[in-house]
């Protein structure tokens, strides 16, 4: 899948399937499509990556058809370009919490490489680009993919302005800050979670938005929210994948040979 395909199928309600990926093994993009996911997720904000390792990666990913989608360590309109530049087929935004936001980053997503007082006119309603402009830069951001994190109460309080915005594809509920913003860390069966995990989904649905929540804890609650509407699956990450893997085998070894852990 490319962000072209992505964004059409997230905004359309079709469900895709994408994991966080911390390794930087140049092994591992052949493996990970191997195993069928649409969208690898790149995290620039908790993992330390420099521009040549997320150039890289981001092009291995794409050859092989999964769309590489990075997560910014800040909402930054000029870092979302950089990343872009760099070969990411769309952008994550954390902890995002204002339209003027969304606003911002739509520009560099769905506009690259306008900049400065046109863009500013165009993105304000001031000033028309022109057919022939709106044309290029339609294709030449054709595989932009605007994708932002609902992780804070500010957040929720402007969801209904944040999912106005034009040119924003999905939103990704980032579990561990918004329970610790919603004051009940790491509670993820509380009801105040819940209740803000589904109002994110009807809302966003409501308005042909995509929606997901980046979860690792219980496949089953990730069912759960998609059949509630959640049709962006951004199941877990790799680290953790590996390592319940092999503490699931190490455990099984020792139980039937009879070792102490």
């Amino acid at each position: 899948m490319q962000g072209k395909e992505l964004s059409e199928a997230l905004r359309s309600g079709k469900r895709v399937y994408g994991t966080r990926l911390l390794s930087t093994s140049p092994m591992w993009p052949a493996a990970v499509a191997s195993a069928g996911i649409d969208l690898a997720f790149i995290d620039s904000e908790h993992v330390p990556l420099d521009r040549n390792q997320l150039a890289w990666i981001c092009g291995a990913y794409s050859a092989r058809n999964v769309a590489p989608i990075v997560r910014l360590p800040e909402p930054d309109p000029y870092r979302a370009c950089m990343v872009l530049d760099g070969g990411a087929h769309g952008v994550i935004v954390p902890y995002l919490e204002s339209p003027a936001q969304v606003r911002e980053l739509r520009g560099a997503v769905k506009l690259r490489p306008l900049k400065g007082q046109r863009l500013k006119n165009a993105l304000d309603g001031k000033e028309e680009l022109g057919d022939e402009l709106q044309t290029y830069l339609g294709k030449y951001n054709r595989n932009g993919v605007l994708i932002v994190n609902i992780e804070s109460v500010p957040a929720l309080e402007a969801l209904d302005d944040i999912l106005a915005e034009p040119g924003l594809d999905a939103v990704l509920v980032g579990p561990h800050d918004l329970s610790v913003n919603l004051g009940h860390p790491e509670q993820y069966d509380h009801p105040d979670f819940q209740a803000a995990v589904s109002t994110i989904i009807k809302k966003a649905r409501a308005a042909s938005v995509g929606v997901g929540i980046h979860f690792y804890t219980s496949i089953e609650q990730e069912i759960e929210w998609a059949k509630e509407g959640a049709n962006l699956i951004m199941h877990c990450d790799d680290l953790n994948l590996f390592r319940r893997a092999l503490s699931a085998d190490l455990k099984r070894f020792r139980e039937e040979l009879g070792d102490e852990a």
